[in-house]
């Protein structure tokens, strides 16, 4: 089997010999990572996620209640399933560990044919759990597209606007990632929240009269102030949908995208007129992408900019409109950017 197609095991145990032993075990079937306190465990964790890990509980510092409850608390690591290694066989032990969310025990000394068996049925568990979780997901994400989909065409936009912005806003995400940019608040989990969450940007705008959002010409100050109230009402609904089904985290960062994609970087956005770095990221990073969209698509009163057009528009609100660390991603794939554009102009013919 190629090395890159088997399932990752983290090994933790403080035991030298049972650590190496627990590998030779392993070697043949998994790719195998050994850590011999929970310290380094963590770090190898955040490096290279693995599919399962059997931890030690019996260590001396960080013991293996200490770290699982540590992965827990890691929205990146907390799903990875973890089977507790102990040489202590009283119950209150394992009904502490289950309590802890141990998927299982196995005692030491281990016996390689029962070590097998268990991983491969959590490995099983895992990803069916995995597959209907992406099942799930999709679902929800079809039945919300189509619902933002459908406010966008109240007024100028195309529905396609909710999937091309989406689209940039995973592009830029993306690398962003790649130039080591805001590791702490942009983490490829964080960033798959951010693309199901982006087509909710302008969910307020079903509260907004429809003489508003469909007049051909410039908006005055009263038409243009009540048109600023989608962010906040978007805002509000996206919280209470989030009250209400408190697993759908994605729906957290729609709460912030929705409230803050018209703020600017230098402040003199609305509605709250947030500056730099007070803006949530997942708002920065959608000013961007929905700004490009406007100016290249086609609308009621105007035909879409050229490319370039619109890349001098975005790159002259570096740091004013526009995060400039957000804007240097930009430039950097302008030209991918471009041809996603005139792919989606394509299928809307």
């Amino acid at each position: 089997m190629d090395r890159a197609s088997q399932n990752k095991i983290l090994v933790v145990d403080d035991n030298l010999p049972s650590l190496k032993q627990i590998g030779a075990q392993l070697g043949e079937q998994y790719d195998v990572s050994l850590a011999k306190s929970g310290a380094l465990a963590l770090q190898i964790c955040m490096q290279e996620k693995p599919d399962l890990i059997l931890l030690d509980i019996e260590m001396p510092g960080m013991d293996g209640f200490e770290t699982l409850k540590r992965l827990r608390l890691n929205r990146y690591l907390g799903s990875i399933p973890v089977i507790f290694l102990t040489g202590n066989h009283d119950t209150e032990t394992q009904v502490r560990g289950l309590a802890s969310g141990a998927r299982d025990f196995i005692t030491k000394p281990v016996e390689k044919s029962i070590l097998l068996h268990r991983i491969e049925l959590h490995l099983r568990f895992s990803s069916y759990q995995t597959q209907l979780e992406n099942t799930v997901a999709k679902m929800s994400d079809s039945v919300a597209l189509a619902f933002a989909e459908l406010i966008e065409c109240r007024d100028e936009n195309t529905g396609e606007h909710v999937a091309r912005t989406s689209k940039y806003v995973d592009m830029l995400g993306r690398r962003l990632i790649e130039m080591g940019l805001f590791a702490e608040e942009l983490t490829p989990t964080d960033l798959q929240m951010m693309v199901r969450a982006a087509p909710f940007h302008d969910i307020g705008k079903i509260a907004i009269s429809d003489r508003i959002l469909l007049k051909p010409d410039r908006l005055d100050d009263g038409e243009f102030t009540l048109m600023k109230r989608h962010t906040v009402i978007g805002e509000e609904i996206l919280k209470n949908m989030l009250a209400r089904t408190p697993t759908q985290q994605y729906l957290h960062y729609a709460r912030m995208i929705a409230a803050s994609h018209h703020e600017r970087f230098d402040g003199k956005g609305y509605p709250r007129g947030l500056a730099e770095n007070q803006i949530p990221l997942c708002g920065r990073i959608m000013a961007v992408a929905d700004v490009y969209d406007a100016l290249v698509d086609n609308r009621v009163y105007r035909k879409g900019m050229k490319h370039t057009e619109a890349c001098r528009i975005i790159l002259d609100g570096k740091n004013t409109s526009f995060d400039g660390r957000v804007v240097d991603a930009f430039e950097s794939i302008h030209g991918e950017l471009a041809a996603e554009a005139k792919k989606s102009a394509c299928r809307a013919r």
